[in-house]
């Protein structure tokens, strides 16, 4: 009797924020006995590693969910990451998945793709990674998980409950992750976590401080971070902006720029504090993204005319702008004054709008030659991001993807600077 050898494929489809994609490599590396594939229509087995930040992005997944099952041969779906914990119940006994198990055992993927019996594992929220990823496949930068869950209980937010409490990474495995990517040939390092500004809580250290050591390492080039809040660029932090080994752009989330909407939203901010940070960010030639909710309840006309008043004096260039959805279990979920839906789109257009033009004049009126780093190849142009985290379209007859190239001549469209590399 012969048995074959051939190991079975396993497509990985992510969704949500950068955690995800890190979280997605550990299992990636963790495969031994499967083959990953880039196309899931060759997969004997989907993995989905959800996001669950929103309604949509639960409706999301299930609308791919049903995709699976209208393959000519439908493959074994397997569901994990933060949906596990509000919609994975409901998901296993519709039988919409085969099997489902939580972040805190996403290290053990190997063992579990064996077992074939169906299973629900949802594991614990207080686990941290000890795996050390080689390689991001299909990647051209590096993704580096430094801390797990929140501390902070914003009105509108699941992620605590789904992620946990804020815990960080040892800092030697780090150091040891990063050392070991850099040998590999990767140069740029995105730093991301579920509250990356809150590293080093309970371990005597910090953001800045790990950032100091990240820089010494051996082809270590460009370092960015996932999102901070305000109060965590503290002076120690600021001491180190204009290193040469950070990027020129900060995504530092403000979620609003209503004095009264912060309070509804129990953020910690402030507005006036967080203009003062963010004019002085600026004035350091940095690039500046936030969050921001458009909807949320409570947000009335007045409210939402103080907001905008305020947003024209910060100096933004990229938002990550959504219409506030109801998550069970939060405290926002039973506020009453509920903004209708076409009234938070027409906000949410116009909040863009203002973003967008910010972006324009600062690429219009930028000096500096740009450093990019290309990722991809796609109709015939180069697709790379700047230190400023603006995306450039380049036109080469030298394959580029992967090399870090310098520009300064291009021209600034709409949406993307584009231009000619010889």
């Amino acid at each position: 009797m012969q048995f074959s050898t051939k190991k079975q494929k396993v497509f990985f489809k992510t969704f949500g924020c950068r955690t995800n994609v890190f979280d997605t490599q550990v299992m990636m590396s963790r495969l031994k006995d499967f083959e990953v594939t880039q196309d899931e229509k060759e997969a004997d087995i989907v993995v989905i590693n959800s996001c669950t930040v929103t309604n949509s992005a639960d409706s999301t997944a299930r609308g791919y969910i049903n995709s699976l099952n209208r393959f000519e041969t439908p493959p074994r779906v397997i569901f994990t990451g933060c949906g596990v914990w509000t919609k994975g119940e409901g998901l296993f006994k519709e039988n919409k998945v085969d099997s489902l198990f939580g972040h805190s055992e996403k290290e053990k993927i190997n063992e579990l793709l064996q077992n074939h019996d169906r299973f629900f594992n949802a594991g614990d929220l207080e686990h941290i990674d000890d795996t050390i990823v080689e390689e991001f496949i299909g990647k051209s930068r590096a993704f580096i998980k430094i801390q797990e869950g929140c501390d902070f209980r914003c009105s509108y937010c699941i992620i605590p409950y789904v992620r946990g409490d804020a815990r960080s990474y040892k800092e030697d495995k780090i150091l040891e992750q990063i050392t070991t990517l850099a040998s590999n040939g990767f140069g740029e390092f995105i730093l991301t976590g579920t509250n990356v500004g809150s590293y080093g809580k309970k371990q005597h250290t910090s953001l800045a401080k790990l950032l100091k050591k990240i820089s010494m390492i051996k082809g270590v080039r460009r370092v960015r971070l996932g999102s901070v809040e305000p109060i965590q660029i503290d002076d120690e932090f600021k001491e180190i902006i204009n290193e040469p080994f950070m990027a020129k752009h900060l995504h530092i989330a403000l979620q609003h720029t209503s004095k009264k909407m912060l309070e509804i939203m129990n953020r910690r901010n402030k507005v006036l504090s967080d203009l003062e940070l963010f004019e002085f960010l600026s004035q350091n030639g940095y690039a500046l993204g936030t969050d921001f909710i458009v909807g949320h309840p409570g947000e009335t006309d007045e409210l939402w005319k103080e907001a905008m008043d305020n947003l024209h004096k910060f100096p933004l260039t990229h938002v990550h702008a959504f219409t506030y959805s109801k998550r069970d279990g939060t405290p926002s979920a039973t506020m009453k004054d509920e903004v209708r839906g076409d009234i938070a789109k027409l906000r949410y257009n116009e909040l863009t709008k203002i973003i967008d033009e910010k972006n324009y004049n600062f690429r219009k009126n930028n000096t500096k030659p740009l450093e990019v780093l290309i990722e991809s190849h796609k109709n015939g142009k180069y697709i790379g991001l700047d230190q400023f985290f603006n995306q450039i379209e380049v036109e080469s007859e030298a394959d580029l993807v992967g090399d870090w190239i310098f520009i300064e001549d291009y021209e600034v469209g709409l949406d993307k600077n584009v231009a000619k590399f010889r």
